[in-house]
């Protein structure tokens, strides 16, 4: 085991760090091999667009699709964007409903508010003080106009995994196109598009070990065939759906990522559970209470918070030895509550006593234990101070 190296690094929902493996096979892509993907006159080109394809072939096969199906987009958000106003509006003669849940990642939330101011209709469910939506909810909304249905997979603050099968089946049962963020799920647990009844999926490399500013969407091709509108009008890449000069070294660093997260998944997972275990057993010792699912959650995730002790206060007495993050939206002016957490049925207060803690690939054993000593003597430091 080796010396700790400081700041300890636990923000892995936020972002993650490039894996050395995948900087090694991206590194040719910026130099020797810099061709464009669509210049296939030359062998510059011709190179790039065959790395462009067998990273596709990779995602694809992680995910259970089709090399096909897969998009390449900036990231996440783009692809939230493109699935939420490119189906919305394709399909605007089916009708003008979508369903969404109060949770979601802003990237949905806020384009779920720009479509309202469309003129769509938009339906946001509610949740129970674990983060799930009420399936039998969720049917019961459907309605004659409803074009689609998205629901994360994976909540980014406190980890909650939905039941994205069922929520899947039942968009299918009433001819509905279903749309999932699974930005924090792919590269973590397992997921089948085909076996879920996923139709569109976002993603990004940056959650799994990948570089930033290249991510995906998944588009179904068959049963049901699914083409959202373009966001982008240019060059036609993409299959028209995404418009631009392809990244070719941000392609094959997300490929080699998740070649990586697929065959270290269930090792990861393991170590990760183990972590979070016994961090909340120490944490609920001197009061601590978990936000989120018990069980159905992501291994590497933990949200909790110590009632009377204020988040910012803890942050900022570990904040020269370890990264953590707030379970609320802080601006350099502003403390927003979360709006997940007031979801789950917090109040204001409560919300700002959260904190998240983001285990990644290449924290150790001793870190994780000096992170849990350190909140541990803050905490019990501060209640000492706020009585």
């Amino acid at each position: 085991m080796s010396e700790i190296k400081f700041p300890i690094y636990l923000d892995h929902h936020a972002t993650t760090p490039v894996d050395p493996r995948v900087l090694d096979e991206m590194i040719p892509y910026f130099t020797e091999k810099f061709g464009n993907a669509s210049s296939l006159d030359h062998t510059f080109g011709y190179d790039a667009s065959i790395a462009v394809e067998e990273a596709r072939e990779i995602i694809a096969n992680a995910i259970g699709a089709r090399h096909d199906e897969i998009v390449f987009t900036s990231g996440a958000t783009e692809s939230d964007n493109i699935a939420l106003l490119g189906t919305m509006s394709k399909y605007a003669d089916r009708g003008n409903h979508l369903i969404t849940c109060v949770t979601e990642h802003k990237a949905i939330l806020d384009t779920a508010k720009h479509l309202e101011s469309l003129g769509k209709k938009v339906t946001y469910l509610k949740v129970n003080e674990y983060g799930e939506i009420n399936l039998q909810e969720l049917e019961n909304t459907i309605t004659s106009e409803t074009v689609m249905i998205s629901i994360m997979f994976a909540n980014n603050e406190i980890g909650t995994i939905a039941d994205i099968k069922s929520i899947g089946e039942i968009a299918h049962k009433h001819e509905v196109i279903f749309h999932t963020d699974a930005a924090q799920a792919v590269g973590h647990i397992p997921v089948d598009v085909g076996m879920m009844n996923i139709d569109l999926m976002s993603f990004s490399a940056h959650k799994m070990y990948g570089p930033k500013g290249i991510g995906a969407l998944y588009v179904r091709g068959v049963k049901p065939r699914v083409k959202p509108d373009g966001l982008f009008h240019g060059g036609g890449q993409e299959r028209n759906i995404r418009s631009g000069t392809l990244n070719v070294p941000g392609i094959v660093g997300f490929g080699k990522a998740m070649e990586i997260a697929v065959s270290e998944m269930d090792s990861e997972n393991k170590k990760f559970k183990e972590w979070t275990d016994l961090m909340l057993s120490e944490f609920e010792k001197i009061g601590g209470k978990l936000n989120g699912h018990s069980t159905k959650r992501l291994s590497h995730n933990l949200n909790v918070y110590f009632p009377g002790i204020e988040s910012k206060s803890i942050i900022n007495s570990i904040s020269k030895e370890i990264a953590i993050s707030a379970g609320s939206a802080c601006t350099t002016h502003v403390v927003e509550p979360s709006h997940v957490l007031l979801a789950l049925g917090l109040d204001e207060d409560t919300t700002h006593y959260a904190i998240r803690i983001g285990l990644g690939r290449f924290n150790e054993t001793n870190e994780i234990k000096f992170t849990v000593d350190k909140i541990y003597d803050v905490v019990k430091s501060l209640k000492k101070i706020s009585v």
